[in-house]
């Protein structure tokens, strides 16, 4: 009879690939917002296909969740972290996602001289995107409430963003060619708001592997729109 695989190492190599998943997103968000910046297409290529390796991860730990489901029955904490497991990745796959809309975004736009103030504002938004992203993963692998809490503020200063960001493309002008390039910012815009939604979403997990109850942070991280 094979050795049985104990159920902490299933565990531990679900959590690795975890966060090697969430390194990937990170780079993912610096690449994107940096192909804004640079009006650059084959950056913005580079973002969209480097999303197969953001997808590896993904499916290799929904694949690992199912064997260690076959093969142990975990229960009470091991279970909650099972579960959190699962969610955290589907928010790291939209995450990624994301930064792909961003870079098909900027190929359509990028022959159009860009409004400094707002790719400013996007950048600060893609800093703090990834900024929560971090301190979320970090906060899931420590079991860290407080910090996984601390999300919620973080979140706020995005929110705040994403409206500035609206009322500047409205005194644009009449420049009809720069107001399609805001057009196609502001979806940007909304795309980095919900990445620091979804870093929420991370610290919300975790918020239930300490805690053992689920609850959402803020309902408005929760309020559905036009890029999910």
């Amino acid at each position: 009879m094979p050795m049985r695989i104990p159920l902490q190492q299933d565990l531990d190599t679900l959590q690795a690939t975890l966060m090697e998943e969430g390194e990937l997103c990170a780079r993912a968000i610096r690449g994107a917002i940096q192909a804004v910046r640079e009006r650059d297409p084959e950056l913005a290529d580079e973002v969209i296909a480097f999303d197969d390796e953001v997808d590896s991860r993904y499916i290799a730990i929904e694949q690992g969740v199912e064997a260690l489901l076959a093969r142990q029955t975990p229960v009470a904490s091991d279970l909650r972290l099972v579960l959190a497991i699962i969610h955290i990745n589907l928010a790291l796959e939209r995450i990624a996602d994301l930064c792909v809309t961003i870079a098909k975004l900027t190929k359509l736009v990028y022959g159009v001289a860009p409004d400094s103030r707002l790719v400013d504002a996007l950048e600060e938004m893609a800093s703090r995107g990834e900024e929560m992203l971090k301190i979320s993963l970090e906060a899931f692998m420590n079991r860290d409430l407080a910090a996984a809490e601390s999300l919620m503020e973080l979140d706020e200063l995005i929110d705040r963003a994403n409206r500035r960001a609206v009322q500047h493309l409205l005194a644009l002008g009449s420049n009809l060619e720069l107001r399609e390039w805001g057009l196609r910012m502001i979806i940007v815009s909304r795309c980095l708001e919900r990445i620091g939604d979804h870093t929420v979403d991370i610290g919300e997990q975790t918020a239930y592997l300490v805690t053992g109850e689920f609850r959402e942070f803020t309902d408005a991280s929760h309020v559905d729109g036009v890029v999910e």
